[in-house]
């Protein structure tokens, strides 16, 4: 890579100061650094005026702002920072490197369509400059067609790629990029550009209740989540199928903005599964799933708007007012499938939903209401706060059968074994629908089968307090095994699954 005075690093989905691939290029190869991000109106002026994706993104970049000072002072430079802009990035991020006079932007890949479309009208606009635009692989480990088949293509089914994945594994892969040794080419921000990270009302947002949540921000909020995890890893495997457990590592959404590094995560894990943790081994095939739906996402862009599977997209789902009032009721957490809809509770209240969980829900809404895959997606990409387009695009089609490696069309989650086998005790849906809390564990599950003794004494009066559910499943099961009949060769049972999928339905 060629040397140059003046360089600019843009911040995208990568906001921390370490271990960082563009931000160490920049550094080595430039005699002066300034760092951006970019508040793109291209994409917020989409969102709701709340949304917690932006006040974590707004909160993560407040600490960034904060170590890139650190790095600076530490190496004698005064004055560095994060200059933080408003505005389409397609015109913001060229316009101030004209303004700066580098020579050189430098980036992080995003193959998500949208972002690919934005970073090729960039290049061209600073290519006019005679401006350079170098991005780096720093959000997955394996990326685009770095692992193939030995026939040369891309991946379309999982355990092979996973396989794949592990042999082409080497430390190099894992290895940080040093940033702090090369942090001595930070600039200074300059007087018209040194200001505090905009607050959300400068932006035109307002405060979610982010702030009490138990998430934690920025890059010390990631490695805190982490260092917790790390102590229970070994029993994730057990764990993490159980929404009232702390199972999980709740690392999805600081792996979405990259405020904590995937080579540090992977190296942990891969370390712990070279040592026999199954735990660690079943954590690091879910880092796994995350590197395939994107080299899906980029090797098949068509999944982004259509099925994986194009047979799958001749279907007739449920449409007009009947499918409309039954996505309505799934939205909202009234379905009368207890499970269901405290799912939907949570993903409405906290912008998370349980791993298990989204399995469930997704499969209820295509293969009990009989609707489309495309509108769970939708809803799931405004409502989530770690929503990442290639990993929702791929659970959706995977519950939906129409995606790579999918469960088979026939195979349907039952609400209630889900609920039983994996809420026993109901603890999660007491906490998200304390309206039948009353009734004893082996009624909660399905209270229209509950005896008139146990809903009286619960306070619980179906059609009233709690609703009666909107669809027979036995009956739903049968017309969604009439629906997909359209669909000529049967898919095969999954080798392998994301997040527990293979755990038993009917």
């Amino acid at each position: 890579m060629n040397t140059y005075d003046k360089g600019l690093m843009w911040f995208r989905r990568d906001l921390r100061a370490e271990d960082n691939a563009a931000l160490h290029h920049a550094l080595k190869v430039c005699r002066q650094v300034w760092c951006v991000f970019v508040f793109d109106t291209d994409i917020l002026d989409a969102l709701p005026r709340a949304d917690r994706r932006v006040e974590f993104i707004r909160e993560s970049l407040v600490e960034l702002d904060a170590s890139l000072r650190n790095l600076g002072r530490d190496n004698g430079v005064d004055g560095v920072g994060l200059i933080v802009m408003h505005g389409p990035s397609v015109k913001a991020v060229p316009a101030l490197a004209r303004q700066l006079a580098v020579q050189a932007v430098f980036a992080n890949h995003d193959d998500e369509p949208a972002a690919k479309a934005r970073d090729a009208h960039v290049f061209g606009d600073l290519a006019h400059a005679g401006i350079l635009l170098h991005s780096h692989k720093d959000h997955v480990i394996f990326e685009r067609r770095e692992v193939l088949t030995q026939m040369g293509n891309a991946f379309g089914v999982f355990t092979p790629y996973k396989n794949a994945w592990l042999k082409a594994l080497t430390p190099f892969h894992l290895k940080a990029y040093p940033v702090a040794q090369h942090a001595r080419t930070l600039a200074p921000v300059p007087a018209a550009w040194a200001k505090p990270v905009p607050s959300l009302a400068d932006i035109g947002f307002e405060p979610t209740n982010l702030s009490q949540l138990p998430l934690p921000t920025g890059t010390s909020g990631a490695h805190r989540l982490f260092e917790d995890f790390v102590e229970r890893i070994d029993r994730y495997d057990d764990t993490r199928n159980f929404p009232a457990v702390k199972g999980p590592s709740y690392l999805s959404v600081h792996l979405r903005f990259g405020t904590i590094s995937i080579r540090h995560l992977a190296s942990v894990a891969y370390q712990m599964h070279l040592q026999g943790l199954v735990g660690a081994s079943t954590w690091l095939s879910e880092l796994i799933w995350r590197d395939f739906y994107h080299q899906v996402m980029a090797n098949f862009p068509h999944v982004v708007e259509k099925a994986f599977k194009p047979e799958y997209d001749h279907i007739k789902f449920e449409h007009g007012k009947h499918a409309k009032e039954l996505f309505a009721a799934w939205c909202e957490g009234r379905t009368g499938y207890p499970l269901v809809d405290a799912a939907m509770h949570q993903i409405n209240q906290t912008g998370y939903m349980h791993n298990r969980l989204r399995m469930v829900v997704a499969s209820f809404l295509v293969k009990d209401l009989g609707i489309h895959w495309q509108w769970g997606e939708r809803y799931f990409a405004e409502k989530l706060i770690d929503f990442d387009l290639a990993a929702n695009n791929g659970g959706w089609q995977w519950a939906s059968s129409s995606g790579c490696d999918a469960q088979p069309y026939f195979r349907i989650f039952n609400p209630v074994s889900q609920s039983e086998k994996f809420d026993p005790q109901a603890k999660f849906i007491r906490r998200y629908l304390p309206e039948l809390a009353g009734l004893p564990d082996a009624a909660i599950h399905a209270p229209w089968l509950a005896r008139e003794m146990e809903l009286i004494s619960a306070g619980v009066e179906l059609g009233k307090t709690y609703p009666r559910p909107v669809v027979d499943h036995a009956v739903a099961r049968e017309q969604t095994l009439l629906r997909y009949a359209v669909v000529k060769k049967p898919g095969k049972t999954p080798s392998s699954a994301p997040a527990s999928a293979t755990a038993a339905a009917d």
